[in-house]
């Protein structure tokens, strides 16, 4: 059955089976994988925790679920413990990651959401899983599809049942089966979960939508497909026509490039959390030239022989504190810092060096660009080392989007 295709209600052990064929489309995974499990308690992830379980026992592979705590509920503290002790009563290990920088106001599922899905990877990543299983379904699939109709935004395809999080896949292997269904199938194994109050809460959008009936209106099947076809074409330009760099840029090899692959990219190379106005990126699809926009500098290479696009050097983010998974500029991950590294550090650019980074920058045949937007670590107002250039003691820097394309970063190198 394809990972699109919706069913309704279904027994424990065919839902099992539909479990495990739509697992088998998302792999193939190695021998003893390791799977990270995304579970707030609730009864879609709850149900996947269970299905994950059973799947996973079969074929020796090892997981962990992750419970996280908002703290924006006096209650949360306890239904984050309720639900650790419920899913170790069924065998499943899991930990609690508790979230302490968010505080309510504008945007506040945006933020929370974001922080999640950052503590979730980091953890995943600690855990030595390559792979976070989330929770969505059917009911979300549709109800995302009817928010964008709703804004007139892009990409009513929905999500994908796979993405990619730098070295971390996400897989959404319930998005082909209802809410119901999960609800019906825990009810059947005398399952208890946690039902969450802000899922009803008007001040939320898509609590709102639910309510006003949006989410179930019928959208034009031609405009979903559409939609997909424009996807599928952006995918095919950005292989085609760009390369992607470790460093944090890329390279146009043609003069002009699909609206939605150029929005794309011009999003992975600003780190940023949404894609730049559309009216933007339609005035320079069509004929790429010099722009700034969105933090991103548009500029032509004759060296390089195509449009270089690069993080604007006055956008980058400050420094921030350099430790083992610390996120610079939405862009890049310290994995490991120095070992050598005695005193306390922070990540920062290197152009936030001044004049002296110019006797580091001589040292790469990197466009200028790029050299002054590269991660570098300080100990005070001293560099101590630019992974990109090799200066400075060995340490782990990883260009690593929040919103990668289909590309890969670095396949492919620089003459």
């Amino acid at each position: 059955m394809p990972l699109s295709a919706s069913v309704g209600f279904l027994a424990p052990a065919d839902l099992t089976a539909h479990f495990t064929a739509h697992m088998t489309q998302l792999g193939p995974f190695g021998p003893a994988s390791r799977f990270a499990l995304a579970v707030s308690g609730g009864a879609d992830s709850t149900a996947l925790a269970v299905l994950t379980q059973r799947w996973a026992k079969d074929r020796a592979a090892m997981l962990r679920a992750f419970i996280v705590d908002h703290q924006l509920r006096p209650e949360s503290a306890a239904e984050a413990e309720l639900t650790r002790q419920r899913l170790t009563s069924l065998g499943i290990a899991a930990d609690i990651l508790v979230l302490r920088s968010l505080s309510p106001g504008p945007a506040l599922q945006d933020r929370a959401r974001t922080a999640r899905y950052h503590a979730l990877i980091q953890a995943a990543r600690a855990y030595g899983a390559p792979f976070l299983l989330v929770g969505h379904h059917a009911d979300d699939q549709t109800e995302l599809i009817a928010m964008r109709a709703e804004r007139g935004a892009r990409g009513l395809h929905g999500m994908s049942p796979w993405s990619a999080r730098a070295d971390l896949a996400i897989l959404r292997p319930l998005l082909a089966v209802p809410r119901s269904t999960l609800r019906q199938f825990l009810a059947t194994q005398n399952i208890p979960w946690i039902e969450d109050p802000s899922n009803t809460n008007p001040a939320f959008e898509r609590a709102r939508l639910r309510q006003s009936g949006i989410t179930t209106r019928p959208i034009n099947p031609a405009t979903i497909a559409q939609h997909r076809a424009e996807a599928e074409a952006s995918a095919q330009a950005l292989a085609t026509n760009v390369v992607i760099r470790a460093e944090g840029f890329a390279l146009i090899v043609t003069d002009h490039l699909a609206a939605e692959a150029l929005s794309a990219l011009i999003r992975v190379i600003g780190g940023a959390k949404y894609p730049p106005p559309r009216a933007a990126i339609a005035r320079l699809a069509n004929k790429l030239t010099p722009a700034t926009l969105a933090g991103v500098q548009i500029a032509y290479s004759c060296r390089l022989g195509g449009f270089l696009l690069a993080r604007e050097p006055a956008a980058c983010a400050p420094a921030t504190e350099a430790y083992s998974g610390a996120l610079w500029d939405h862009r890049f991950l310290l994995r490991a810092p120095p070992a050598a590294a005695s005193r306390p550090s922070t990540l920062g650019a290197v152009g936030a060096l001044g004049e002296r980074a110019r006797d580091y920058r001589r040292q790469s045949a990197l466009p200028s660009l790029v050299l002054r937007t590269l991660p570098a670590l300080f100990t005070g107002p001293e560099l101590l080392a630019v992974p990109h250039l090799g200066v400075g003691p060995a340490c782990q820097i990883e260009f690593a989007p929040p919103h990668p394309t289909t590309t890969d970063p670095g396949h492919a190198a620089l003459g």
